[in-house]
C-alpha cells in the first residue's frame, strides 16, 4: 500500500533506520544532518528507548521543527517542556519524553551529532531560561 501523507513518505537519497520504534531518516548536508522522526502514538522514550540506549535519560539535544502530533518533554528537576504542532523547538541534553496522543509525531531536526549543542549553542545541559 502506498503513503499518501507526504510527511510519512519515502526520503529519496535518505538513510533509513529505526531505533527503539521510531523510524528515522537522515540526509547528510554539508558538515550536518536533517532528519525526520516518525514517534509513533504511545511512544516513551523511559519505555522504548532507554533500554536500547542504556543511558538514564536521553543526552541528545534536539533542535527542530514538529510538523504533526504532540510531544511531552520532563527533565529530573521537574521542569517540562510542552510541543503541539506546528512548533519550533530547542531541546537541551537530559531529558524524557513521550507522545501525547493517539497520532504519531512527525518531528523534522537538524543536527551536527555529537557537536550539535556546541554547533547551535544550545546549553550542554539543561538550565532554566
Amino acid at each position: 500500500m502506498a503513503v499518501t501523507d507526504p510527511l510519512l513518505a519515502p526520503i529519496p537519497a535518505a538513510e533509513h533506520l529505526e531505533v527503539g520504534g521510531v523510524q528515522i531518516d537522515v540526509v547528510r548536508t554539508g558538515k550536518g544532518r536533517v532528519k525526520r522522526l516518525v514517534y509513533p502514538p504511545g511512544f516513551s522514550w523511559a519505555t522504548h528507548m532507554k533500554p536500547v540506549v542504556n543511558t538514564e535519560l536521553c543526552m541528545h539535544v534536539h533542535v527542530g521543527f514538529l510538523a504533526q502530533g504532540h510531544l511531552h518533554v520532563r527533565y529530573p528537576d521537574g521542569c517540562t517542556l510542552d510541543f503541539a504542532a506546528p512548533h519550533i523547538f530547542a531541546v537541551e541534553p537530559g531529558h524524557e519524553s513521550w507522545v501525547v496522543g493517539d497520532e504519531p509525531a512527525v518531528a523534522i531536526e537538524v543536527d551536527f551529532e555529537k557537536e550539535t549543542a556546541g554547533c547551535l549553542g544550545i546549553p550542554s545541559t539543561h538550565r532554566h531560561g
